[in-house]
């Protein structure tokens, strides 16, 4: 069945990248809600790679404010959450549990380290995809971006457990004041070809 016009309209048409937030926590329940939706999103042979860490306090904010370039710094800051999608690069360790159908998948990636980076970079980002669209389904604002020092982030926040950033996502409800007007998109014709 598919989803009412109101659903496409919170997910896709009338939510927008925000800028500027309200200073309105988001409970602890809210993201423990928000991963256990973004979990069930398709990825590879199940391999879930994503990580994410969810920064909601001014300490983890002024860990975070290093590696923020100038134009994301006060928006980041003043945002409720800012989680970062990252991924790990030794997935497969877990794919004995989360591919139990078959328990020599591990290996499709132990013996092909291009095909495992490529596994966690793609499928760790379509989980923070996953996210953004749980996030608003949530009734949550986001702001996703690049814009940060990625070794940075790493080096402060994963140490020795080897997890990657990839980008970052602020949380929370929006300010309307920071909503640019929507930019325009390409055309179906202009970015589809039917085959």
């Amino acid at each position: 069945m598919p989803i009412e016009p109101a659903g496409l309209d919170l997910l896709f048409l009338e939510a927008r990248t925000h800028n500027a937030w309200q200073d309105t926590p988001v409970p602890d329940e809210t993201l423990h809600k928000l991963y256990d939706l973004l979990k069930f999103g398709p990825t590879s042979a199940n391999s879930s790679p994503a990580r994410f860490v969810f920064i909601r306090t001014r300490e983890g904010k002024e860990k975070l404010r290093p590696a923020l370039s100038a134009g994301n710094l006060e928006k980041t800051l003043a945002a409720p959450v800012t989680a970062i999608v990252a991924y790990d690069p030794k997935f497969h360790e877990h794919l004995p549990r989360l591919f139990p159908h078959n328990k020599d998948a591990a290996s499709w990636f132990t013996s092909n380290d291009s095909l495992a980076a490529t596994t966690a970079f793609r499928n760790g980002t379509l989980q923070g995809a996953y996210l953004i669209i749980a996030a608003r389904a949530l009734g949550l604002d986001t702001g996703p971006m690049s814009g940060f020092d990625n070794a940075k982030v790493d080096a402060a926040f994963f140490g020795g457990n080897g997890w990657r950033s990839n980008f970052l996502v602020n949380l929370g409800h929006g300010d309307p004041s920071g909503v640019y007007p929507r930019s325009p998109r390409l055309t179906f014709e202009e970015a589809v070809i039917l085959a």
